[in-house]
């Protein structure tokens, strides 16, 4: 297996970590009580809402992300190290994104976005244009 697709589950992983940051720092969810999770975390504010707010970004970009590496590999036109230099890339630029947001600054956390989002066009952009011989 490749390391970005082994991004793409760390990819997928991120949200989770998000979620547990949402329901611990609100410090009101009870494990075991369970029953309605998205009322809970609909009523949040502050830092847990911020998490909330990262981590359902995170399910929004998540099949962009995985699509672009797949396509990417399956074409054959990058090379192994240009994906897998993208995918870490965009799983750092996650990270950012999820710390930006929860600090609650808004402007970093744009950019880092828009730089994410760069990356996944890359990904496509790779898989559409052949490798020089």
């Amino acid at each position: 297996m490749t390391v970005a697709f082994w991004c793409v589950l760390v990819a997928f992983l991120l949200p989770l970590v998000c979620a547990v940051t949402a329901k611990v720092g609100s410090g009101k969810f009870k494990p075991g009580n369970n029953h309605d999770p998205r009322s809970f975390l609909d009523k949040l504010e502050g830092f847990p809402k911020r998490a909330h707010s990262a981590q359902l970004n995170s399910y929004e970009i998540n099949p962009a992300f995985a699509a672009a590496v797949i396509i990417a590999h399956i074409t054959d036109n990058a090379s192994l190290v240009t994906i897998d230099v993208l995918a870490v890339l965009f799983i750092t630029s996650r990270l950012l994104y999820i710390i930006f947001y929860l600090a609650d600054l808004a402007a970093l956390r744009s950019i880092v976005w828009i730089i994410g989002l760069g990356l996944i066009i890359g990904l496509f952009g790779v898989a559409a244009v052949p490798a020089a011989a």
